[in-house]
Protein backbone atom coordinates (compact mmCIF):
# COMPACT_ATOMS: atom_id res chain seq x y z
CA UNK A 1 0.00 0.00 0.00
CA UNK A 2 1.62 3.51 -0.84
CA UNK A 3 1.73 6.38 1.48
CA UNK A 4 -0.79 8.26 0.01
CA UNK A 5 -2.72 5.85 0.14
CA UNK A 6 -2.53 4.90 3.49
CA UNK A 7 -3.13 8.07 4.83
CA UNK A 8 -6.07 8.41 3.04
CA UNK A 9 -7.32 5.47 4.60
CA UNK A 10 -6.58 6.35 7.79
CA UNK A 11 -8.81 9.65 7.50
CA UNK A 12 -11.66 6.90 6.03
CA UNK A 13 -11.37 4.56 8.95
CA UNK A 14 -11.09 7.41 11.34
CA UNK A 15 -14.30 9.54 9.97
CA UNK A 16 -16.07 6.03 9.76
CA UNK A 17 -16.15 6.56 13.80
CA UNK A 18 -18.99 9.10 13.55
CA UNK A 19 -21.21 7.88 10.67
CA UNK A 20 -21.79 7.41 7.06
CA UNK A 21 -18.83 8.46 4.78
CA UNK A 22 -18.31 8.80 0.90
CA UNK A 23 -15.29 9.02 -0.65
CA UNK A 24 -14.91 9.55 -4.68
CA UNK A 25 -11.26 9.29 -6.07
CA UNK A 26 -9.25 9.31 -9.50
CA UNK A 27 -7.02 7.02 -9.35
CA UNK A 28 -5.48 6.90 -12.94
CA UNK A 29 -3.53 9.94 -13.72
CA UNK A 30 -3.18 9.98 -17.06
CA UNK A 31 -6.99 9.99 -17.69
CA UNK A 32 -8.12 14.04 -18.21
CA UNK A 33 -11.59 12.97 -16.37
CA UNK A 34 -10.87 14.35 -12.89
CA UNK A 35 -7.70 15.85 -11.10
CA UNK A 36 -9.48 15.43 -7.82
CA UNK A 37 -10.65 13.27 -4.88
CA UNK A 38 -13.03 14.21 -2.11
CA UNK A 39 -13.69 12.48 1.33
CA UNK A 40 -17.02 13.58 2.61
CA UNK A 41 -17.85 12.68 6.24
CA UNK A 42 -19.35 13.73 9.64
CA UNK A 43 -23.21 14.23 8.16
CA UNK A 44 -24.88 16.61 9.60
CA UNK A 45 -28.08 16.23 7.02
CA UNK A 46 -28.93 13.34 4.82
CA UNK A 47 -31.87 11.63 2.72
CA UNK A 48 -32.50 8.54 1.69
CA UNK A 49 -35.27 6.63 -0.11
CA UNK A 50 -36.99 3.90 -0.95
CA UNK A 51 -40.04 3.86 -3.51
CA UNK A 52 -42.11 6.68 -2.69
CA UNK A 53 -41.19 6.83 1.07
CA UNK A 54 -38.42 9.53 1.88
CA UNK A 55 -36.73 9.77 5.35
CA UNK A 56 -34.30 13.09 5.66
CA UNK A 57 -32.65 13.46 8.99
CA UNK A 58 -31.61 17.32 9.78
CA UNK A 59 -31.65 19.70 12.78
CA UNK A 60 -31.11 16.48 14.83
CA UNK A 61 -34.65 15.43 13.74
CA UNK A 62 -35.55 12.27 11.63
CA UNK A 63 -38.68 12.88 10.01
CA UNK A 64 -40.16 10.06 7.31
CA UNK A 65 -42.87 11.03 4.33
CA UNK A 66 -44.27 9.90 1.19
CA UNK A 67 -43.50 12.13 -1.63
CA UNK A 68 -41.75 11.40 -5.06
CA UNK A 69 -37.42 11.09 -3.99
CA UNK A 70 -36.72 13.47 -7.01
CA UNK A 71 -38.56 16.06 -5.67
CA UNK A 72 -37.59 15.40 -2.02
CA UNK A 73 -33.96 15.66 -3.39
CA UNK A 74 -34.24 19.24 -5.15
CA UNK A 75 -36.21 20.58 -1.81
CA UNK A 76 -33.18 18.90 0.11
CA UNK A 77 -30.36 20.30 -1.85
CA UNK A 78 -31.69 23.88 -2.43
CA UNK A 79 -32.37 23.73 1.41
CA UNK A 80 -28.51 23.38 1.82
CA UNK A 81 -27.20 24.40 -1.39
CA UNK A 82 -23.70 23.29 -0.22
CA UNK A 83 -21.95 19.78 -1.16
CA UNK A 84 -24.24 17.05 -1.36
CA UNK A 85 -22.18 13.59 -2.04
CA UNK A 86 -24.03 10.10 -1.95
CA UNK A 87 -25.23 7.87 -5.17
CA UNK A 88 -28.57 7.74 -7.61
CA UNK A 89 -29.78 3.72 -7.61
CA UNK A 90 -31.25 3.00 -10.70
CA UNK A 91 -34.53 2.02 -9.58
CA UNK A 92 -35.14 5.57 -9.42
CA UNK A 93 -36.34 5.06 -12.88
CA UNK A 94 -39.59 4.14 -11.43
CA UNK A 95 -40.09 7.75 -10.28
CA UNK A 96 -39.45 9.07 -13.57
CA UNK A 97 -41.19 6.67 -15.71
CA UNK A 98 -44.24 4.23 -15.53
CA UNK A 99 -42.01 1.47 -14.70
CA UNK A 100 -41.39 -0.81 -11.75
CA UNK A 101 -38.79 -2.98 -10.16
CA UNK A 102 -40.52 -6.34 -8.57
CA UNK A 103 -37.57 -8.23 -8.51
CA UNK A 104 -35.87 -9.50 -5.37
CA UNK A 105 -33.54 -7.49 -3.36
CA UNK A 106 -29.89 -9.42 -2.65
CA UNK A 107 -28.53 -6.58 -0.40
CA UNK A 108 -30.78 -3.90 1.41
CA UNK A 109 -29.80 -0.65 0.10
CA UNK A 110 -31.95 2.81 -0.38
CA UNK A 111 -32.66 3.66 -3.74
CA UNK A 112 -30.71 7.23 -2.94
CA UNK A 113 -28.39 8.29 -0.41
CA UNK A 114 -27.15 11.97 -0.13
CA UNK A 115 -25.38 14.02 2.82
CA UNK A 116 -24.28 17.07 3.90
CA UNK A 117 -20.65 16.72 4.72
CA UNK A 118 -19.79 18.12 8.11
CA UNK A 119 -16.15 17.58 6.94
CA UNK A 120 -14.60 17.14 3.44
CA UNK A 121 -11.18 16.59 2.08
CA UNK A 122 -10.09 17.41 -1.33
CA UNK A 123 -7.04 15.25 -2.25
CA UNK A 124 -4.86 15.93 -5.43
CA UNK A 125 -3.25 13.58 -7.43
CA UNK A 126 0.71 14.60 -5.92
CA UNK A 127 -0.45 13.36 -2.69
CA UNK A 128 -1.60 16.85 -0.86
CA UNK A 129 -4.90 17.60 0.49
CA UNK A 130 -7.09 20.33 2.45
CA UNK A 131 -9.77 20.82 4.43
CA UNK A 132 -13.03 22.22 2.11
CA UNK A 133 -15.09 21.92 4.79
CA UNK A 134 -14.22 21.80 8.68
CA UNK A 135 -11.30 21.71 10.54
CA UNK A 136 -8.28 19.62 10.09
CA UNK A 137 -8.34 16.86 12.60
CA UNK A 138 -5.19 14.86 14.16
CA UNK A 139 -5.12 11.38 12.51
CA UNK A 140 -2.46 9.39 13.76
CA UNK A 141 -0.99 7.34 10.62
CA UNK A 142 -1.36 3.64 10.92
CA UNK A 143 1.15 2.24 8.02
CA UNK A 144 -0.85 -0.74 8.22
CA UNK A 145 -0.87 -3.08 5.27
CA UNK A 146 -4.25 -4.53 4.26
CA UNK A 147 -5.48 -7.40 6.04
CA UNK A 148 -6.57 -11.06 5.06
CA UNK A 149 -9.84 -11.23 2.90
CA UNK A 150 -12.18 -14.30 3.26
CA UNK A 151 -14.25 -14.79 -0.59
CA UNK A 152 -15.91 -17.65 -1.41
CA UNK A 153 -18.43 -18.31 -4.17
CA UNK A 154 -22.36 -18.16 -3.28
CA UNK A 155 -23.91 -18.32 -6.23
CA UNK A 156 -23.95 -16.76 -9.93
CA UNK A 157 -26.22 -17.53 -12.74
CA UNK A 158 -25.68 -20.72 -14.47
CA UNK A 159 -24.11 -19.80 -18.23
CA UNK A 160 -26.56 -21.66 -20.26
CA UNK A 161 -29.14 -19.33 -18.35
CA UNK A 162 -27.83 -16.39 -19.48
CA UNK A 163 -26.90 -17.28 -22.75
CA UNK A 164 -30.73 -18.59 -23.17
CA UNK A 165 -31.70 -15.15 -21.78
CA UNK A 166 -29.29 -13.47 -24.45
CA UNK A 167 -30.99 -15.57 -27.38
CA UNK A 168 -34.61 -14.31 -26.05
CA UNK A 169 -33.30 -10.57 -25.66
CA UNK A 170 -32.25 -10.46 -29.73
CA UNK A 171 -35.98 -12.53 -30.19
CA UNK A 172 -37.23 -9.35 -28.45
CA UNK A 173 -35.21 -7.28 -31.06
CA UNK A 174 -35.72 -9.28 -33.92
CA UNK A 175 -39.85 -8.15 -33.18
CA UNK A 176 -38.58 -4.52 -32.97
CA UNK A 177 -39.22 -4.04 -29.12
CA UNK A 178 -35.89 -2.50 -28.88
CA UNK A 179 -32.63 -2.27 -31.37
CA UNK A 180 -30.17 -2.53 -27.91
CA UNK A 181 -30.09 -4.38 -24.25
CA UNK A 182 -28.11 -3.89 -21.38
CA UNK A 183 -28.28 -7.55 -19.91
CA UNK A 184 -26.69 -8.35 -16.28
CA UNK A 185 -26.65 -11.26 -13.44
CA UNK A 186 -25.57 -11.23 -10.10
CA UNK A 187 -22.25 -13.13 -9.25
CA UNK A 188 -22.66 -13.50 -5.39
CA UNK A 189 -20.25 -14.47 -2.53
CA UNK A 190 -19.51 -15.17 1.32
CA UNK A 191 -17.43 -12.22 2.56
CA UNK A 192 -15.40 -11.82 5.90
CA UNK A 193 -12.80 -9.10 5.99
CA UNK A 194 -12.70 -5.64 5.97
CA UNK A 195 -14.80 -3.60 3.14
CA UNK A 196 -12.08 -1.27 2.95
CA UNK A 197 -9.41 -3.59 1.47
CA UNK A 198 -11.64 -4.53 -1.05
CA UNK A 199 -11.58 -1.50 -2.43
CA UNK A 200 -8.05 -1.25 -2.12
CA UNK A 201 -7.58 -4.87 -3.76
CA UNK A 202 -9.82 -3.55 -6.87
CA UNK A 203 -7.68 -0.33 -7.24
CA UNK A 204 -4.29 -2.39 -7.42
CA UNK A 205 -6.35 -4.38 -10.20
CA UNK A 206 -6.41 -1.39 -12.13
CA UNK A 207 -7.32 2.31 -11.04
CA UNK A 208 -10.01 3.74 -12.72
CA UNK A 209 -11.05 7.93 -12.94
CA UNK A 210 -14.52 7.36 -11.27
CA UNK A 211 -13.93 5.40 -7.72
CA UNK A 212 -15.58 5.29 -4.94
CA UNK A 213 -16.15 4.02 -1.19
CA UNK A 214 -19.26 4.40 0.22
CA UNK A 215 -20.12 3.20 4.01
CA UNK A 216 -23.78 4.20 4.65
CA UNK A 217 -25.87 2.36 7.11
CA UNK A 218 -23.76 -0.72 7.36
CA UNK A 219 -23.93 -1.33 3.79
CA UNK A 220 -20.26 -0.91 1.92
CA UNK A 221 -19.80 -0.15 -1.48
CA UNK A 222 -16.74 -0.39 -3.56
CA UNK A 223 -16.79 1.03 -6.83
CA UNK A 224 -13.97 1.14 -9.29
CA UNK A 225 -16.00 2.37 -12.80
CA UNK A 226 -14.15 3.53 -15.63
CA UNK A 227 -17.21 5.55 -17.01
CA UNK A 228 -18.94 8.97 -15.93
CA UNK A 229 -22.51 9.22 -16.17
CA UNK A 230 -23.16 12.74 -16.69
CA UNK A 231 -21.53 16.27 -14.81
CA UNK A 232 -22.04 19.80 -15.40
CA UNK A 233 -19.43 23.04 -14.97
CA UNK A 234 -21.36 26.12 -15.38
CA UNK A 235 -23.71 26.00 -18.54
CA UNK A 236 -21.74 23.30 -19.78
CA UNK A 237 -23.06 19.36 -19.52
CA UNK A 238 -21.64 16.28 -20.43
CA UNK A 239 -21.67 12.33 -20.80
CA UNK A 240 -18.94 9.92 -21.77
CA UNK A 241 -20.88 6.30 -23.01
CA UNK A 242 -18.85 3.19 -23.17
CA UNK A 243 -19.44 0.19 -25.33
CA UNK A 244 -17.58 -1.76 -26.45
CA UNK A 245 -14.81 -3.90 -24.48
CA UNK A 246 -11.45 -6.05 -25.47
CA UNK A 247 -9.58 -8.16 -22.98
CA UNK A 248 -6.09 -7.22 -22.95
CA UNK A 249 -3.38 -9.30 -24.38
CA UNK A 250 0.09 -8.87 -22.84
CA UNK A 251 2.54 -7.29 -26.10
CA UNK A 252 -0.45 -7.50 -28.42
CA UNK A 253 -2.01 -4.19 -27.18
CA UNK A 254 -2.19 -2.46 -30.34
CA UNK A 255 -3.80 -5.22 -32.03
CA UNK A 256 -6.47 -4.97 -30.14
CA UNK A 257 -6.79 -1.75 -29.84
CA UNK A 258 -6.85 -2.06 -33.83
CA UNK A 259 -9.59 -4.82 -33.42
CA UNK A 260 -11.50 -2.83 -31.37
CA UNK A 261 -12.08 0.45 -32.67
CA UNK A 262 -12.60 -0.71 -36.45
CA UNK A 263 -15.52 -3.72 -35.10
CA UNK A 264 -18.50 -2.91 -36.74
CA UNK A 265 -20.76 -4.66 -33.86
CA UNK A 266 -18.80 -1.95 -31.29
CA UNK A 267 -19.04 1.03 -33.29
CA UNK A 268 -23.14 0.10 -33.58
CA UNK A 269 -23.18 -0.93 -30.21
CA UNK A 270 -21.32 2.85 -29.16
CA UNK A 271 -23.34 4.91 -31.66
CA UNK A 272 -26.79 3.53 -30.64
CA UNK A 273 -25.82 4.74 -27.15
CA UNK A 274 -24.42 8.21 -28.60
CA UNK A 275 -27.72 8.69 -30.10
CA UNK A 276 -29.83 8.30 -27.14
CA UNK A 277 -27.66 10.32 -25.52
CA UNK A 278 -27.81 13.20 -27.71
CA UNK A 279 -31.73 12.59 -27.45
CA UNK A 280 -31.70 12.76 -23.39
CA UNK A 281 -29.31 15.91 -23.63
CA UNK A 282 -32.02 17.72 -26.19
CA UNK A 283 -34.37 17.71 -23.48
CA UNK A 284 -32.73 20.28 -21.41
CA UNK A 285 -30.14 21.55 -23.93
CA UNK A 286 -30.03 25.05 -25.43
CA UNK A 287 -31.51 24.42 -28.99
CA UNK A 288 -28.71 23.24 -31.59
CA UNK A 289 -25.94 23.00 -28.63
CA UNK A 290 -25.50 18.69 -28.76
CA UNK A 291 -22.65 17.87 -29.76
CA UNK A 292 -20.64 14.45 -29.61
CA UNK A 293 -16.87 14.55 -29.30
CA UNK A 294 -13.86 11.87 -29.68
CA UNK A 295 -16.18 9.64 -31.33
CA UNK A 296 -15.39 5.83 -30.58
CA UNK A 297 -12.01 6.61 -28.57
CA UNK A 298 -10.29 3.62 -27.03
CA UNK A 299 -9.14 4.47 -23.74
CA UNK A 300 -7.21 1.22 -22.24
CA UNK A 301 -7.90 0.05 -18.70
CA UNK A 302 -5.58 -2.74 -16.47
CA UNK A 303 -7.59 -5.58 -17.65
CA UNK A 304 -10.01 -3.78 -20.79
CA UNK A 305 -9.68 -1.40 -23.84
CA UNK A 306 -12.71 0.02 -23.99
CA UNK A 307 -14.64 2.35 -26.54
CA UNK A 308 -16.06 5.96 -24.89
CA UNK A 309 -17.51 8.94 -26.90
CA UNK A 310 -18.40 11.77 -25.39
CA UNK A 311 -21.57 14.12 -25.95
CA UNK A 312 -22.01 17.64 -24.86
CA UNK A 313 -24.11 20.46 -24.79
CA UNK A 314 -24.97 23.53 -22.90
CA UNK A 315 -28.08 24.68 -20.96
CA UNK A 316 -29.20 27.75 -19.79
CA UNK A 317 -27.64 29.21 -15.70
CA UNK A 318 -31.13 28.75 -14.31
CA UNK A 319 -31.31 25.00 -15.49
CA UNK A 320 -31.83 22.89 -12.67
CA UNK A 321 -29.51 20.31 -12.17
CA UNK A 322 -32.00 17.78 -10.88
CA UNK A 323 -33.68 18.24 -13.92
CA UNK A 324 -31.12 17.79 -16.13
CA UNK A 325 -30.33 14.57 -14.38
CA UNK A 326 -33.51 12.92 -14.69
CA UNK A 327 -33.65 13.63 -18.51
CA UNK A 328 -30.57 11.15 -18.57
CA UNK A 329 -31.18 8.91 -16.10
CA UNK A 330 -30.56 6.30 -15.96
CA UNK A 331 -27.01 5.94 -18.03
CA UNK A 332 -28.42 4.11 -21.56
CA UNK A 333 -25.10 2.12 -21.65
CA UNK A 334 -27.36 0.43 -18.49
CA UNK A 335 -29.97 0.35 -20.20
CA UNK A 336 -30.34 -0.01 -24.45
CA UNK A 337 -32.31 1.58 -26.40
CA UNK A 338 -35.31 2.87 -27.22
CA UNK A 339 -34.50 3.17 -22.77
CA UNK A 340 -38.06 2.59 -21.78
CA UNK A 341 -38.82 -0.40 -23.57
CA UNK A 342 -35.20 -1.80 -22.76
CA UNK A 343 -36.10 -1.07 -19.14
CA UNK A 344 -39.07 -3.22 -18.87
CA UNK A 345 -37.23 -6.53 -20.65
CA UNK A 346 -34.45 -5.92 -17.91
CA UNK A 347 -37.43 -6.06 -15.58
CA UNK A 348 -39.06 -9.57 -17.58
CA UNK A 349 -35.26 -11.10 -18.07
CA UNK A 350 -33.07 -9.87 -15.28
CA UNK A 351 -34.15 -11.91 -11.55
CA UNK A 352 -32.93 -9.78 -9.31
CA UNK A 353 -33.29 -6.10 -8.10
CA UNK A 354 -30.31 -3.72 -9.54
CA UNK A 355 -30.35 -0.81 -6.63
CA UNK A 356 -27.01 0.70 -6.28
CA UNK A 357 -25.95 -1.29 -9.66
CA UNK A 358 -26.46 0.72 -12.84
CA UNK A 359 -27.40 4.07 -11.02
CA UNK A 360 -24.59 6.74 -10.11
CA UNK A 361 -22.53 7.83 -7.43
CA UNK A 362 -21.27 11.50 -7.20
CA UNK A 363 -21.31 14.67 -5.76
CA UNK A 364 -23.48 18.56 -6.12
CA UNK A 365 -21.12 21.43 -5.43
CA UNK A 366 -22.68 24.59 -3.96
CA UNK A 367 -22.99 26.50 -7.23
CA UNK A 368 -25.13 23.77 -8.29
CA UNK A 369 -22.34 21.85 -10.80
CA UNK A 370 -22.10 18.21 -10.57
CA UNK A 371 -20.36 14.60 -11.75
CA UNK A 372 -21.37 11.48 -11.58
CA UNK A 373 -20.02 8.08 -12.37
CA UNK A 374 -21.99 5.08 -13.52
CA UNK A 375 -22.06 2.53 -11.25
CA UNK A 376 -20.40 -1.00 -12.85
CA UNK A 377 -17.12 -3.09 -11.30
CA UNK A 378 -19.32 -2.47 -7.89
CA UNK A 379 -18.88 -4.72 -5.09
CA UNK A 380 -21.68 -4.05 -2.87
CA UNK A 381 -21.20 -5.35 0.85
CA UNK A 382 -23.70 -6.16 3.45
CA UNK A 383 -22.76 -8.15 6.40
CA UNK A 384 -21.03 -11.41 5.40
CA UNK A 385 -22.79 -10.74 1.26
CA UNK A 386 -20.81 -9.73 -1.05
CA UNK A 387 -22.73 -8.69 -4.52
CA UNK A 388 -20.96 -7.72 -7.72
CA UNK A 389 -23.43 -7.67 -10.74
CA UNK A 390 -22.03 -7.47 -14.37
CA UNK A 391 -23.48 -7.43 -17.78
CA UNK A 392 -23.33 -5.70 -21.35
CA UNK A 393 -24.90 -4.79 -24.37
CA UNK A 394 -26.99 -7.22 -26.57
CA UNK A 395 -27.59 -6.65 -29.81
CA UNK A 396 -28.77 -8.65 -33.36
CA UNK A 397 -25.37 -9.72 -34.01
CA UNK A 398 -24.20 -10.50 -30.54
CA UNK A 399 -22.59 -14.29 -29.85
CA UNK A 400 -24.61 -15.25 -27.03
CA UNK A 401 -21.37 -17.23 -25.96
CA UNK A 402 -19.28 -14.17 -26.35
CA UNK A 403 -21.45 -12.14 -24.09
CA UNK A 404 -21.32 -14.71 -21.02
CA UNK A 405 -17.23 -14.36 -21.58
CA UNK A 406 -17.31 -10.45 -21.42
CA UNK A 407 -19.33 -10.77 -18.39
CA UNK A 408 -16.39 -12.14 -16.43
CA UNK A 409 -14.13 -10.11 -18.06
CA UNK A 410 -15.63 -7.05 -16.77
CA UNK A 411 -15.62 -8.97 -13.08
CA UNK A 412 -11.85 -9.25 -13.17
CA UNK A 413 -11.46 -5.85 -11.23
CA UNK A 414 -12.55 -8.03 -8.20
CA UNK A 415 -11.75 -11.93 -9.26
CA UNK A 416 -8.29 -11.29 -9.99
CA UNK A 417 -6.95 -10.25 -6.93
CA UNK A 418 -8.99 -12.98 -5.26
CA UNK A 419 -8.35 -15.90 -7.77
CA UNK A 420 -12.22 -17.11 -6.99
CA UNK A 421 -12.55 -18.78 -10.40
CA UNK A 422 -9.90 -20.84 -10.35
CA UNK A 423 -11.21 -23.04 -7.29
Amino acid sequence: MSQNDNYTFDHIRHFKQFGNVVFLESQKQDHPASTKSYLAAKPKAWIKSRGSEVNVYKNGLNVTKQMNPWDALKEFKNEYQTWLFGYLGYDLKNQIEELDSNNRSLVDVPDMFFMVPEVLIEYSLDGTQKYILGKEEKIEVSRSERKEIYLSKRSRTERNLYIEKVKKAQNHIAEGDYYEINLSHPLMFDFNGDPLDIYWSMKQNGPVPFASYLSIDGISICCSSPERFLARNGKKVWSQPIKGTESRSKGKDKEVIDLLYNSEKNRAENLMIVDLVRNDLSKIAKKGSVKVKNLFEIQSFETVHQMVSTVECEVTPNTDSIEIIKACFPMGSMTGAPKISAMKSIEDLENYKRGVYSGAIGYFTPHDDFDFNVVIRTAIIENDTLLYPVGGAITSDSKPEEEWEETLVKARALTNSMDLFSK
